[in-house]
């Protein structure tokens, strides 16, 4: 083999074995690339599982509305209904029969005691009037010529007692009729609110007929008829309170003011009666209302809304949040009124319960406070 034949033929095997390696590296990048790719796809498709459990958790929870659980005072009472009546209240009448002239007053109106209502025509009162003062003027001139006399022995004691008398009698007829003549202007016995106007101008009145009725709203009272079994709970001063369904939740304070004690052995009851403050002007006469007569009040006690109870046959339970769980406690109650009911243990002052979402759920759920109600 000549020379450039074997010269051919290791130029040949260089280039063989370049391409080679060449080829050795160009895979093991590749391979390196390959596995790098894997990586980087596994952590992400690990990081959107995480997203995705985290996001699943967080719509699993129930979302719920707490509050805060708080110490206050609360009583136990004696409920019953009544009507509310007024402590003072006058019909008027006139004094002396007349005609209607004016009226100056209307049903709402607040008047004052001796104020003028109504007025009837006064013509013949005051020309009776008139006559009557002259025929005192008259006797009053003839006794003191008769004291005159007397006193110069020239009238009998029978004749000066008698001229006394006369004067006397006459002073007596003048002061009716000026009285008289006083009742054409009829006056309020009271003050307070005309609850009723009953007559007309120009209407015949007769002093049998009533012509309004006058009543003090600032000393309303009710009276109820309590159970006999009650009558060791009952005192006078002792503190209640009366609503009305047509003033919302507006409570209006007042005392025992009365109690009979007599049991009525037909109804088994027996009368109390309760003043109650009417500063606001709320209450009126005739009122339906439900009368509360405090028995008991516990202080400190531990108030539960009514909102949050969740009722299982006569059970009553609540749900308190506690790390993100309902836990389901039964509920051993003790007073209640319209708002809340006592606790008497199990929950305290400061616990947050569940107010709204608390429907169907199961002790140990997991929740997710989205507002707390203060």
């Amino acid at each position: 083999m000549n020379t450039k034949v074997r010269l051919l033929i290791y130029v040949l095997a260089i280039g063989f074995s370049l391409a080679q390696f060449n080829c050795s590296q160009q895979d093991a990048h590749s391979e390196e690339k390959d596995k790098s790719a894997t990586t980087d796809a596994d952590s992400l498709a690990a990081k959107d599982k995480d997203d995705k459990d985290k996001k699943k958790e967080q719509i699993d929870l129930i979302p719920v509305e707490v509050t805060t659980l708080n110490a206050g005072e609360i009583s136990s009472f004696i409920l019953l209904s009544s009507n509310l009546e007024t402590e003072r209240m006058a019909d008027v009448y006139s004094r002396v029969q007349g005609v209607m002239e004016k009226i100056k007053v209307e049903e709402g109106q607040e008047v004052r005691k001796g104020e003028i209502l109504a007025t009837l025509e006064a013509d013949e009162y005051k020309l009776a009037a008139a006559k009557a003062l002259v025929d005192f003027q008259k006797q009053k001139s003839v006794f003191e010529r008769a004291q005159q006399m007397h006193a110069k022995k020239l009238f009998s004691n029978e004749e000066f007692e008698q001229a006394k008398f006369t004067k006397e009698s006459a002073e007596i007829a003048y002061k009716q009729a000026k009285l008289n003549l006083d009742y054409t202007q009829i006056e309020a016995p009271i003050s307070g609110v005309v609850g009723e106007r009953l007559s007309r101008v120009g209407d015949r009145v007769q002093p049998s007929d009533k012509l309004f009725s006058v009543v003090n709203t600032e000393e309303i009272i009710a009276v109820i008829h309590v159970p006999e079994k009650e009558i060791g709970r009952i005192r006078t001063g002792q503190d209640a309170f009366v609503m009305s369904d047509h003033l919302g939740v507006n409570q209006f304070l007042g005392k025992v003011k009365r109690v009979s004690p007599v049991v009525d052995p037909q109804s088994g009851t027996f009368k109390v009666t309760i003043g109650i403050r009417n500063r606001a002007n709320k209450l009126r006469p005739g009122m339906f209302i439900n009368v509360h007569v405090i028995t008991e009040t516990h202080k400190d006690a531990v108030l539960v809304p009514k909102s949050a109870i969740v009722y299982e046959n006569e059970t009553m339970n609540v749900y308190v949040v506690r790390d993100s769980l309902a836990h389901k406690l039964v509920l051993n109650s003790g007073f209640q009124n319209y708002e809340f009911i006592e606790a008497l243990d199990g929950l305290q002052a400061g616990d947050k319960i569940i107010v709204v979402g608390q429907s169907g759920l199961k002790d140990q759920t997991k929740v997710k406070v989205v507002s707390e109600r203060s």
